[in-house]
């Protein structure tokens, strides 16, 4: 990737204005520099900031940086490189596919589908938005890609089944000239155009590092984790290692509640069967998370110190019943930001090749700015959703 001042249009304008500062300085060194030799320069001048817009305008993005996704979303550190600039640029009427890892699998995939067709529909160049669903089946992922392929869409966005399932077929997709964007969940490949992932360990570990604090140095907990083999649980629970390193935090349960409201309910009370005394309990995702809680209050237990996300239904939970909780970031609107990619490659500008999504914690005050009690428990924070489709999706 050659530097800043390797583009043409660029190149021209500075080395022209650089000629002009020239100019100005040899004139006014002159004793006879009069009025009406200011004006030329001055006429000069204006010219060259006149072409200046004039490329500037027609010339589009010229860094990957031009292109803004959401808060919390930034390039990640280190070796990471540009596309090129105009590679994948096409007029409008484009057709985007989406290999989506499983839309049903809970509430959140279930919205991450909704922010992604929202996005899609806002976007008059997009004349067509496909949407498959490998139903967490690796062999459908590979063949809906295949599909999309054959189809000769303009982009392809993958939510990966595990590390591996797409491989083969993103590198289809490549080789085929179409770009690929990756995002929840990590593959094992550069077989792909530009990803946005959110910071799994960086999640597990905001949540691991609040709770170390809060049980204490010799606390014992439960650890929820998420869908079995899938990267995005294996990282978060990475991360929570991370933060009991130095530690004699015990985990005296693990299991893993596939971030789901009933199979979370089933396992956190058979372990409160099994042994209720508990200091703190880590649950990978808010689903697990409302359905621990409830266990509690069932059993009309303490409700120990327990992680959550930005779950509509946890918030007024923790709102309502106070116990001691931090909210990790992971907002489905990374639906819409794999969307918002794909169009910027179409558009011809350029993005990095890994983008990281690490936001910071919540705290019970910024819940509190978001927690709506018009919708139902269903709905995940932050969203890129207009009010309309918020209350289509999710009014009670």
């Amino acid at each position: 990737m050659g530097s800043w001042y390797d583009s043409d249009p660029l190149r021209r304008v500075l080395d022209k204005c650089v000629s002009v500062a020239m100019e100005i300085r040899r004139r006014s060194m002159t004793t006879a520099f009069g009025a009406r030799e200011e004006l030329s320069v001055n006429g000069y001048l204006k010219s060259i900031l006149g072409a200046t817009l004039v490329v500037a305008s027609t010339a589009g993005p010229l860094w990957a940086d031009d292109v803004k996704f959401m808060d919390g979303i930034t390039p990640r550190a280190g070796d990471n490189p540009q596309t090129e600039a105009g590679k994948f640029k096409k007029d409008c009427g484009w057709v985007i596919g989406m290999s989506d890892f499983g839309v049903n699998a809970n509430t959140w995939t279930v919205q991450v589908a909704h922010e992604s067709e929202a996005a899609a529909a806002a976007n008059k160049c997009i004349k067509k938005f496909i949407l498959l669903d490998a139903g967490f089946d690796q062999k459908k992922q590979v063949a809906d890609i295949e599909d999309l392929i054959a189809q000769k869409v303009d982009a392809i966005i993958v939510q990966p089944v595990t590390s591996t399932s797409a491989n083969s077929s993103m590198k289809k997709a490549i080789a085929a000239g179409i770009p690929v964007i990756v995002h929840t969940g990590r593959v094992d490949t550069d077989d792909y155009t530009t990803e946005i992932q959110g910071g799994a360990e960086h999640f597990g570990k905001v949540m691991g590092d609040w709770l170390v604090k809060s049980v204490g140095n010799d606390g014992k907990i439960w650890v929820l984790r998420g869908l079995a083999g899938h990267p995005e649980d294996t990282n978060r629970y990475n991360g929570l290692l991370e933060s009991l390193k130095g530690t004699n935090v015990k985990i005296v349960a693990e299991e893993h509640g596939d971030w789901q409201y009933d199979k979370g309910k089933s396992v956190c009370e058979t372990l409160y069967l099994n042994n209720p005394d508990v200091n703190g309990i880590w649950s990978s995702g808010a689903d697990m998370t409302r359905a621990c809680v409830d266990v509690f209050k069932q059993f009309g237990a303490k409700i120990p110190p327990i992680s959550g996300e930005g779950n509509n239904g946890f918030f007024g939970q923790w709102i309502n019943d106070k116990f001691e909780s931090i909210s990790a970031e992971y907002s489905p609107a990374q639906g819409a930001e794999g969307v918002h990619a794909a169009i910027a490659l179409l558009e011809g500008k350029q993005l990095y090749k890994h983008y990281d999504y690490n936001p910071p914690g919540w705290d019970l005050e910024k819940v509190k700015k978001y927690y709506r009690d018009d919708l139902s428990a269903n709905v995940w924070w932050p969203s890129q959703l207009s009010e309309d489709d918020l209350k289509k999706y999710y009014s009670k």
